[in-house]
């Protein structure tokens, strides 16, 4: 027995110049930052968008208007429903996010970043699918550098187990799992992929991606 279709939620931030992924600016500028983080979000929408879910949604932090490619990133919103993320620090706003998604689709609630445009449709689709199936109450993906690239749970309202969880650091994702352990969750896994933090996540996500996707493109810009 199954239940109904899951929602994909993404939690993104704005893509402003000296705002966006200001760990990238040594490297690639604050304006090549942003860029990278533009680029990497229209990916990800697009995976999300092309992915069989009962909605898509987007948690939005930032001035979008101030954003670079914000004309784009809008045209590509206009097939979510938007709500503004809410509340204090990351992992109140992302158990915000869950709750609210899941009260506006009525789903089970799969949400991902705008960090890893290497994501794919099949990958997003087959993850809201397990959601779907009695007795997975979550998913999980864990990220290379000891986070969490996605998170699903069949109630969304479990995800206010993030709010005693740090994020950003090694353990973070040992952290969540631990945290939905006590709660008597276990999370089914899904494939590790990388998080684009640094700049040399750059480089090995724009090999993995195609050449034709806006992330890889944006990146090869800054190949000698």
């Amino acid at each position: 027995m199954s239940r109904h279709p899951s929602a994909i939620l993404v939690v993104a931030k704005s893509p402003v110049v000296g705002l966006a992924k200001t760990r990238l600016s040594p490297v690639f500028g604050a304006d090549g930052a942003a860029e990278l983080a533009a680029a990497a979000l229209l990916d990800t929408l697009v995976a999300v968008r092309g992915a069989h879910a009962a909605a898509r949604i987007v948690a939005l932090t930032g001035d979008l208007a101030g954003a670079r490619r914000a004309r784009e990133i809008a045209c590509l919103l206009e097939d979510f429903i938007v709500i503004p993320q809410r509340g204090q620090g990351f992992a109140q706003r992302l158990s915000t996010a869950h709750a609210e998604a899941g009260a506006l689709s009525g789903t089970a609630v799969l949400q991902i970043g705008m960090d890893t445009p290497q994501v794919s449709t099949t990958i997003l689709s087959d993850a809201a699918s397990a959601l779907t199936v009695d007795g997975i109450d979550a998913v999980f993906g864990p990220a290379v550098d000891g986070g969490w690239w996605a998170l699903g749970l069949s109630d969304p309202r479990m995800a206010s187990a993030l709010k005693g969880v740090p994020m950003s650091q090694p353990d973070t994702g040992s952290r969540t799992l631990a945290a939905l352990a006590d709660r008597g969750v276990v999370a089914f896994p899904l494939p590790e992929l990388a998080d684009v933090d640094t700049a040399e996540d750059v480089w090995s996500v724009a090999d993995q991606v195609s050449e034709r996707s806006h992330f890889r493109i944006a990146v090869d810009r800054f190949r000698t």
